[in-house]
């Protein structure tokens, strides 16, 4: 059996695009001798659909251009396993089927309808899907073959102590009579993603003695990023052929020799984490229709980062970095920034906020009399930079960037319509620490755009005169430590300082912060997804409300 893993980029709602591209790959397929060719989860609508799905219009042409790629591609004379929705024509409960639909011959000869619906993280499915209540061996030529759609296949019962379901549809398929298993997804990345993949069907490869095909999405949608690494493995466990990460593919698999094709990958996760950003960020814009980015380029560290993202995946001479002096901005701020953007190839125009924050001094003055300058001077000057950046953007369409990272988003150390100001928040998902890494990272593919001085500088927001970050927060790998164990592994407090070594007070103070900037972060843009918890539509907590670890 020789089938091939067809791993693409699809556009949420483009069902003429997306079919077109399923096509395209299908047809290289066959030219490359394959018998099967396999495509991710609801490749045809795109995933995430939300509440796309709640439209009996889109089920509608979802379902009409099925048919026409089952007709299209009947002169091929190859299988096609893709994902889409479906009308579950019930009377009661949901009505809509996640479904892999295998294409032959002209018309739909096989349907599997997801059993497992995830609902948590960033998952969702139950709101909008029926779960199928039983299963069918598919056929490819003689050979009866399980197929599972993504969940359906991660809840091997050996694999995890604490299963989130009771049924094992891979075992149940397997029981039946499967000989091979071909498993359709659509897993966003996150750090240490792409290895527990591996290690989840290597073990279900071996326990079931049967050679597996998994196929996952690659590309951007909205704040997720998919990050491909389809393989092919032997009832061994071992990889016969591998997908880069990141990157669309097709690659063969034959099951006959134990043989395939196998693509580089990136071995290190930090550059895994820099290719996901700069394709997160390269599909937000292509998706969207954007095409140019404005950033206000500071000189620090966290706007140095998203200028390189940018150059990476829009081209130079797509990227504008502005640099926004103001009264308490220091000399090497813009002599940094200015450098950078010369060996980045950007424009960089200057535009002082100092004129802007005087007639705002001076407007708000007898409003203000009587009281002492306090962090409301500060904000006005963040403010205007959001302004000046805005009103660039409506000038020449060009879409803003935010720069704020991810231990900055989680205490609060943003301002609201200031800093926090954009379109996509590249970094929001970067405790500041990685921040550094990544900017290491970025040297080294952009001929180290990044003087060393951004590198070495205190981290300092300069809105008053010797301002340092660690002057209202704890050093940052103080602060990132405490804030991976709260956010991302919802640890208590007083099990946070024990663990950590720190004092109680120390990290209340910084988890009070958390839960009481919730209002700003639900304000702000979206943010690329890259750890297991991000702050975004998969964390959902309350703004009003007075529970308190």
């Amino acid at each position: 059996m020789r089938i091939a893993l067809g791993q693409i980029n699809t556009t949420v709602g483009d069902l003429v695009g997306n079919a077109s591209l399923i096509m395209r790959y299908a047809r290289r397929a066959a030219e490359g001798g394959a018998e099967a060719v396999v495509f991710p989860e609801l490749a045809l609508t795109g995933y995430p659909p939300q509440d796309l799905l709640e439209r009996p219009s889109f089920l509608e042409a979802a379902q009409a251009e099925l048919t026409r790629l089952a007709v299209e591609s009947a002169p091929l004379r190859i299988a096609i396993l893709c994902g889409t929705a479906e009308v579950a024509d019930f009377n009661e409960g949901k009505r809509v089927w996640n479904t892999a639909a295998m294409l032959q011959r002209g018309k739909v000869v096989f349907r599997q309808h997801k059993m497992l619906l995830p609902n948590y993280d960033v998952f969702d499915e139950q709101r909008y899907f029926r779960p199928a209540e039983s299963q069918e061996l598919a056929t490819l030529g003689v050979t009866p073959v399980a197929v599972t759609i993504c969940e359906d296949a991660w809840n091997d019962q050996t694999f995890w102590e604490r299963r989130l379901y009771q049924r094992d549809p891979v075992q149940e398929l397997t029981h039946a009579g499967a000989k091979a298993i071909l498993t359709i997804n659509a897993s966003p990345y996150h750090i240490g993603k792409r290895a527990q993949r591996e290690q989840i069907f290597a073990a279900t490869a071996r326990r079931h003695g049967l050679p597996l095909v998994y196929v996952n999405q690659v590309g951007g949608n909205d704040q997720l990023v998919f990050d491909g690494s389809s393989f092919a493995m032997d009832a061994t466990g071992k990889i016969i052929a591998a997908a880069p990460s990141f990157k669309e593919d097709l690659v063969f698999a034959n099951f006959q020799t134990g043989t395939g094709d196998r693509r580089p990958s990136h071995p290190e996760e930090i550059e895994a984490v820099y290719e996901a950003l700069v394709l997160g960020t390269r599909d937000y814009f292509a998706k969207t229709g954007f095409r140019k980015a404005l950033l206000g380029l500071s000189g620090g560290i966290d706007s140095a980062l998203v200028a390189c993202i940018a150059v990476e995946a829009l081209g130079k001479e797509n990227v504008t970095g502005v640099a926004m002096p103001g009264p308490y901005s220091s000399g090497h701020s813009l002599t940094d920034a200015k450098a950078m953007a010369e060996v980045l190839g950007i424009q960089c125009p200057t535009i002082s906020i100092n004129a802007g924050y005087a007639a705002m001094i001076e407007t708000l003055q007898p409003a203000f009399a009587g009281a002492a300058p306090d962090l409301t001077e500060e904000n006005l000057q963040s403010r205007l930079r959001g302004m000046t950046l805005m009103a660039l953007s409506n000038k020449t369409g060009a879409l803003v960037l935010s720069t704020g990272n991810k231990s900055e988003t989680a205490v609060g150390y943003a301002t609201l319509y200031g800093d926090m100001c954009g379109g996509l928040s590249v970094i929001s998902d970067i405790a500041k620490m990685k921040v550094y890494e990544l900017c290491r990272v970025a040297n080294r593919h952009l001929n180290n755009a990044i003087p060393e001085s951004v590198f070495t500088k205190p981290p300092s927001a300069e809105l008053r005169p010797d301002q340092k970050d660690s002057d209202s927060l704890p050093e940052y790998p103080v602060l990132d430590a405490i804030l991976e164990l709260y956010v991302e592994k919802m640890m208590a407090p007083a099990r946070i300082a024990e663990k950590l070594s720190l004092s109680l007070a120390l990290v209340r103070d910084v988890t009070r912060k958390v839960d009481r900037t919730e209002y700003k972060r639900q304000q702000a843009a979206p943010g690329l997804k890259v750890t297991t918890k991000a702050f975004g539509f998969g964390r959902r907590l309350p703004i009003v409300q007075r529970y308190s670890e």
